[in-house]
């Protein structure tokens, strides 16, 4: 079970990618821009700052670190930090909505209804849409794209190259007030480190979680007929990447799912850059045809691709069970 909440917070500015297909003509463009990094950036800075200085065995590393994420939260109360909203749940700022089910098909009141928010607190999960309006428990991203224009200058002269000499940066602004967060089995030593791209410098803590932490008492709990992604999802073999898992444990129980578009997925192990993938997108709705009768932890690795490593090590899929009104 994951043991530490670790805390990212921005010294200044932060990444902001343009997803993981780049072209030289989308550089400017922030079609797809990706933010915050993946928790595959935080595993792979625990391996890196292991090097270093070896505080962990690297055998336990490569097989028992897990890490899970991106999540962000109010750096005065990080536990109760903020998740994905299921796509069950409509939250906008004229009204609420939720999907149902109704004679076998989905239903709700309010289809011309777009959520504006996509964010709530953990330990509001199992609330309503009209209750998480209701207490506040929802928010905006607290952070904004600045792009910032760098130039490479000419050896002998102030000024830029002829060819080649300006490149766009689309930088990260993050509240002062806001952290990142991420969950993971093992602590890091307190400090300031390089993380992400461009090696923009961060302030790191380790926060042990309690027993009795929102987020651990989610995960006890045994997935049933429904559950919503709270990170990424990718499912299947090391060739395809598929919207479930193909494996007839699972495969059998017949999915309904409510979804959006994929996003990009790409991460570096071992100092090299791991294949383009797409995942299903935090936020995604399940449901099965009959129980699963697990949480999270015990889904089986052949659900995951392993390239190296399980998928499932950087929190690929994680997921907490939910309730739909007219599912038994």
């Amino acid at each position: 079970m994951f043991q530490y909440l670790i805390t990212i917070s921005p010294l200044g500015f932060m990444y902001g990618s343009s997803g993981g297909f780049l072209s030289p003509e989308n550089l400017v463009g922030r079609s797809g821009a990706k933010f915050p990094p993946e928790a595959a950036t935080l595993s792979g800075l625990f391996f890196s700052t292991n090097k270093v200085k070896s505080y962990i065995s690297p055998k336990e590393l490569s097989d028992n670190l897990f890490v899970a994420g991106p999540f962000w939260a109010k750096s005065d109360d990080p536990e109760y930090f903020y998740v994905p909203i299921p796509w069950h749940k409509v939250v906008a700022k004229k009204g609420v909505d939720q999907w149902k089910m109704k004679s076998g098909k989905w239903h709700r009141e309010f289809e011309d209804l777009d959520p504006d928010y996509s964010w709530q607190t953990v330990n509001s999960w199992d609330n309503s849409p009209a209750v998480i309006k209701k207490n506040g428990d929802i928010a905006d991203i607290p952070w904004k794209y600045v792009p910032i224009l760098h130039p490479k200058t000419k050896d002998d002269e102030r000024c830029t190259l002829a060819e080649d000499g300006l490149f766009l940066e689309n930088s990260v602004q993050m509240d002062d007030e806001c952290c990142l967060v991420y969950l993971s089995t093992h602590a890091l030593v307190d400090g300031w480190y390089r993380f992400g791209g461009e090696n923009h410098l961060v302030e790191i803590k380790s926060i042990e979680l309690p027993n009795d932490s929102p987020i651990l008492k989610l995960l006890r709990q045994p997935i049933q007929r429904s559950f919503a992604l709270i990170a990424p999802g990718i499912w299947g073999s090391n060739k395809f990447s598929y919207r479930y898992p193909k494996n007839e444990d699972f495969s059998q129980k017949r999915p309904e799912m409510l979804t959006d578009k994929p996003i990009s997925y790409r991460y570096r192990a071992k100092g090299k850059m791991g294949r383009g993938r797409y995942a299903v997108p935090p936020g995604t709705v399940y449901l099965l045809r009959e129980p699963l009768d697990k949480t999270w932890w015990e889904f089986p690795e052949n659900w995951f691709p392993k390239e190296g490593f399980s998928l499932k090590q950087v929190g690929c899929g994680l997921c907490l069970p939910i309730e739909i009104q007219g599912v038994e």
